[in-house]
This record gives structure tokens, C-alpha cells and sequence, in this order.
């Protein structure tokens, strides 16, 4: 019981890690000298850049320039350091994506290997093919999932378009 207790009264964990780290990427952001949207936006990509390297795994999409220059204009209409800390926080629950993996290369990550390993035994069995034998496994299974995860990302955006994904 006391646990559960001392843990309505902090918050939840994961609670207290997101403030205290948003707290230290606001830190750094307030360190730069913000005299414009320019400087603005150079800070914001720096607290993004900085937000990627220190995660590792997960990467994190910058919001749009437009975005950006809302979220300016709601920060420089606060005069106060609190209200500017807000307006920072809000920005970065809302704007902040997780940039997510791609379901179509993942299942060519997964389906590739095991299929180039069954092509390659395969191709020396047969005649025109005996050469394939002479590559090793280490170098053949690796290049064809390559090849074939290109394959699939220059192929879905001539389908789709140039949407990033």
C-alpha cells in the first residue's frame, strides 16, 4: 500500500523521467541566444539532434518548418521564462514523432535472408549456375538482403510517390 501511495504522490516513473529529460533538453535550449525565428529554428534542430544521438534505436522526426514558426511565434508572445517553458513542453509532446519503420522493409529484412540462402543452394545444383558456389555464405546472404531492401525502398516510392518514410 505504501508503495502504490508514494507513487500517486510523484507521479508514475516514466512520468518523472520525460519531465526531468525534457527538462534538461529546455535547459539546453535556453542556453542559446534566441534573437529570431533563425536562431529559434537552429536551436530546435540542435535539441532534436541532440535528442537522437543520446537515444539509441529510436530516431525522432523534426516537425515542419511550419510548425516551427507557430511554436515561435506562441514563444515569443510569452514574457514570461515559465509560460516560454510551457509553450516549449507542449511543443515537444505534441510535434514529437517517433519515426516509425517501414512494415514492408521489415518483412524483406525478415523474408530475404532465409529465401537468398534457399536460391543459393538451389543455383548449385544447377549447371549454368555451379559458379554461385564459389561465393561464401557470409557474402551472398548479406549482399542479396541489401539488394533486396534497396530494391523495395526505390520500389515503394516509385509506387508511392516521394513520401518519406
Amino acid at each position: 500500500m505504501g508503495l502504490v501511495m508514494s507513487l500517486v504522490g510523484k507521479g508514475l516513473p516514466s512520468a518523472q523521467v520525460l519531465n526531468i529529460f525534457v527538462g534538461s533538453l529546455y535547459n539546453e535550449f535556453q542556453k542559446k541566444k534566441i534573437n529570431g525565428f533563425d536562431d529559434f529554428h537552429s536551436a530546435m534542430l540542435d535539441v532534436f539532434n541532440t535528442l537522437n544521438s543520446t537515444l539509441p534505436g529510436k530516431n525522432f522526426d523534426v516537425p515542419s518548418t511550419k510548425e516551427v514558426e507557430e511554436s515561435y511565434e506562441k514563444w515569443k508572445a510569452e514574457s514570461n521564462t515559465e509560460k516560454k517553458r510551457l509553450v516549449f513542453i507542449e511543443f515537444m509532446k505534441n510535434k514529437v514523432n517517433l519515426n516509425k519503420g517501414d512494415n514492408a522493409m521489415m518483412i524483406t529484412g525478415i523474408v530475404t535472408p532465409p529465401a537468398a540462402m534457399a536460391a543459393k543452394r538451389a543455383g548449385e545444383n544447377l549447371t549454368q549456375l555451379k559458379m554461385i558456389k564459389a561465393v561464401p555464405d557470409v557474402i551472398f546472404i548479406p549482399s542479396a538482403t541489401m539488394v533486396a531492401l534497396i530494391v523495395a525502398k526505390v520500389s515503394k516510392r516509385m509506387f508511392m510517390g516521394n513520401i518519406p518514410s
